[in-house]
C-alpha cells in the first residue's frame, strides 16, 4: 500500500466514526455547530417539538435574527435540523428534529438540566472565587 493510499484509509477509518480530538476531523465542525449557545439551545427548544422561526426566537432570548438564521442553516447542513417551506403567502417556514437531531438534542438536555441542577452551586463557587480574588488584589 503506497503512503497515499495509507493516508487515504486512515481518513476513510475517521469518517467511519469521528476522532473529535484530531484537528483534521470533519467532527470537529459539527461539534461546533452543536456545541455552540445557540446550537444547544435550538436543539433543546425543537426538542419539544416543531417550531417556526419566529417562535423560537421568542423562546431562545438574547438571540439575533441573523444567529439563529446560521445556526438553523448549520444544524440543518449537519442533518440535525429539517426545515420544511411551505409555498404559501406569507412565508411558512417551520423547523424540527431529525431523527439524528433528537439523539443529539437528547443528549444536550441532560447537559443543559445539569446546569440548571447545579446553577446555584456553580454561582456560589464564582462568588467565592471573585471574593478571593478581590482579597488577593
Amino acid at each position: 500500500m503506497s503512503h497515499a493510499e495509507s493516508d487515504s484509509h486512515r481518513f476513510a477509518e475517521k469518517l467511519r466514526r469521528g476522532e473529535v480530538l484530531q484537528a483534521d476531523c470533519p467532527s470537529r465542525e459539527i461539534l461546533q455547530h452543536m456545541s455552540s449557545r445557540w446550537g444547544v439551545l435550538v436543539l433543546v427548544v425543537l426538542l419539544g417539538g416543531t417550531h417556526r422561526f419566529s417562535e423560537l426566537r421568542r423562546k431562545i432570548g438574547g438571540v439575533s435574527e441573523k444567529m439563529l438564521a446560521q445556526t438553523l442553516q448549520r444544524l440543518e447542513g449537519d442533518g440535525l435540523v429539517q426545515r420544511l417551506a411551505l409555498p404559501v403567502v406569507p412565508p411558512y417556514v417551520e423547523y424540527s428534529l431529525t431523527p439524528l437531531g433528537t439523539q443529539a438534542a437528547a443528549k444536550l438536555e441532560t447537559v443543559v438540566d445539569w446546569i440548571e441542577d447545579n446553577l446555584p452551586q456553580i454561582m456560589d463557587f464564582k462568588r467565592g472565587r471573585e471574593a478571593q480574588d478581590q482579597n488577593s488584589a
